[in-house]
């Protein structure tokens, strides 16, 4: 038995133990949290840095302004602008006059036209078909009025028949479609491997609803934009904006994109890569 002397000597001593070790652990537990805020708010800083700026309101240089204004597009075309807004999504793309860009399906050249007229005399326009049977026949036809463009037969997976490393890849509404007879990691790697270094892959495509991956390119036509980020980024690219010019909020994303009610009016998105 501790004398009361002894007890009142003890405790003028100093904390037992028992409370030592709850200083101890007090301490601790507040050291804890002060690192945890701290690495909290360096996760908040590291992805604003990677945070990618959305373009919402692009400025088209007169060089687009112009290839837009062209006499020589066809009505047929013109009057699928209020839609397409190419002023505006050429101009996301930061297109100048003098580069070398290479598209890959061009269809009936409804872009091909705005990009030969954006780069001008001493820019190129490489259009890319497929190997199959008059592939090139539609982009033969524009030849004459765009002297810029030139004509590509090549594997989409490969692109090894490029005459030159160019600025940009352009594809519009058809990275989905890529899905359903390609490779699709050969053909971001064959994008990548086809830029000049710095060089910009511009896709636009049709929104799938958010979860369906690629499982809907070939009935609905669209692709979730995530998952195009996550496959064109594997294969290097560095995503460096986007834009929500041709965003539809009203578009609930599960009907095919050429039904009457829904064709000309998708939900659609854009990102545009760059080659580091």
């Amino acid at each position: 038995m501790v004398a009361p002397a002894q007890a009142s000597a003890a405790r003028r001593a100093g904390p037992c133990r028992a409370e030592q070790e709850t200083d101890f652990w007090e301490a601790a537990v507040a050291q804890f949290k002060t690192l945890l805020a701290v690495g909290a708010a360096a996760a908040s800083l590291a992805f604003a840095a990677q945070a990618q700026p959305n373009v919402h309101e692009p400025k088209p240089s007169p060089a687009v302004a112009a290839a837009v204004a062209d006499a020589a597009r066809p009505p047929a075309d013109t009057m699928r602008d209020d839609n397409r807004k190419p002023a505006l999504v050429v101009a996301v793309s930061g297109l100048k006059p003098g580069m070398v860009v290479a598209e890959l399906g061009s269809a009936g050249g409804y872009y091909t036209r705005i990009l030969a007229k954006t780069v001008g005399d001493k820019g190129k326009v490489i259009s890319v078909v497929g190997m199959q049977p008059n592939a090139d026949a539609g982009m033969k036809a524009l030849q004459p009025t765009y002297p810029n463009l030139s004509i590509v037969a090549d594997d989409l997976t490969k692109l090894t028949a490029l005459p030159e490393k160019v600025d940009m890849v352009w594809t519009t509404d058809n990275y989905h479609d890529f899905h359903n007879r390609l490779d699709m990691a050969a053909f971001d790697k064959a994008v990548f491997d086809a830029l000049k270094p710095g060089g910009i892959f511009f896709v636009e495509d049709h929104a799938a609803a958010a979860g369906a991956g690629a499982t809907v390119t070939s009935t609905l036509h669209r692709i979730e934009p995530a998952t195009v980020r996550q496959e064109v980024t594997a294969a290097g690219f560095k995503l460096v904006r986007t834009s929500d010019i041709l965003a539809n909020p009203a578009d609930d994303h599960v009907k095919r994109n050429a039904e009457a009610d829904i064709r000309g009016h998708t939900d659609r998105f854009i990102m545009v890569f760059q080659k580091p």
